[in-house]
């Protein structure tokens, strides 16, 4: 509850101390920056513990959802949601912590396959079942209704 009252309160204009905005879109394309700001700040704090940034993490779910298929560094970038992020020295700060694997496709040698490994499949659910929980406790105040409004409205946006 007392998270509820907390992101009610958390107004924009006290946030980044600017009083008016030239337009209501003007705003929520600020709003919309700050607020993906603050969310990558929580969701690198929750995953600090695991030794993982959030675009590491990103891949790791990526490889996840392969359902033991390989990957490319191509697919991986097409996938992830940070389009800026260098694919390739995430996966190599990845293997060097054992969580994936890399392995020469038999289809086409210029290709190198990406696998993860158990040891990143157990990291994952851990560090999933931390954020999920972390999350849901930030999103409680919204209802399933408003959920939907606001990915539709975001969708929308990018339309």
């Amino acid at each position: 509850m007392y998270i509820h009252t907390f992101v009610l309160d958390m107004k924009l204009e006290d946030e980044i101390k600017q009083s008016s905005f030239k337009s209501e879109q003007q705003k929520v394309s600020i709003n919309i920056l700050y607020t993906a700001s603050w969310l990558d700040k929580h969701n690198s704090e929750r995953l600090k513990p695991y030794n993982i940034s959030i675009q590491q993490f990103n891949i790791l779910r990526i490889l996840r959802g392969m359902a033991g298929k390989p990957a490319s560094i191509k697919l991986l970038t097409e996938r992830m949601i940070d389009k800026m992020s260098n694919a390739s020295r995430l996966v190599e700060k990845l293997k060097t912590k054992e969580l994936v694997q890399r392995v020469e496709c038999s289809k086409d040698r210029r290709q190198v396959d990406i696998l993860i490994t158990k040891k990143g499949l157990v990291l994952l659910e851990k560090a999933s079942l931390d954020l999920e929980s972390s999350l849901g406790n930030i999103f409680e105040c919204l209802s399933d209704e408003e959920a939907t409004l606001i990915n539709d409205l975001l969708d929308r946006i990018r339309g």
